[in-house]
């Protein structure tokens, strides 16, 4: 019972502070670039709202990574042992810091 009133204190608390910054935000850029009218708390927080809505999306992102290993998962376990190693040299084949570091360094030498 205590998380779930820390939970909607916080939450409360955070909701109201980033729509003082929303509003603080535009009242200070949009009427001087773009002419455009200042606005109270209650249309910076429905702004808010209304960017979550278009741009956002109401779906939570909490599950997206567990989703993604599950997938990779099961694609891993239908491969073949030449398939998982073709794979496995194209993970060695990205960018590390060490093979990074090699590329600058012939570059900066002047080998290319």
């Amino acid at each position: 019972m205590r998380i779930a009133v820390k939970i909607i204190v916080f939450g409360t608390i955070a909701i109201v502070v980033f729509g003082f910054v929303v509003m603080s935000l535009w009242n200070w850029l949009m009427p001087a670039l773009f002419r455009l009218p200042v606005i109270s708390f209650w249309q910076a927080l429905g702004l808010v709202i209304l960017c979550k809505i278009l741009f956002g999306g109401l779906h939570s992102h909490q599950n997206k990574g567990r989703h993604r290993r599950c997938r990779l998962r099961d694609r891993w376990e239908h491969m073949t042992p030449e398939e998982r190693q073709k794979f496995r040299e194209g993970l060695r084949g990205r960018s590390s810091p060490a093979t990074t570091e090699l590329k600058y360094g012939e570059y900066e030498s002047g080998r290319t």
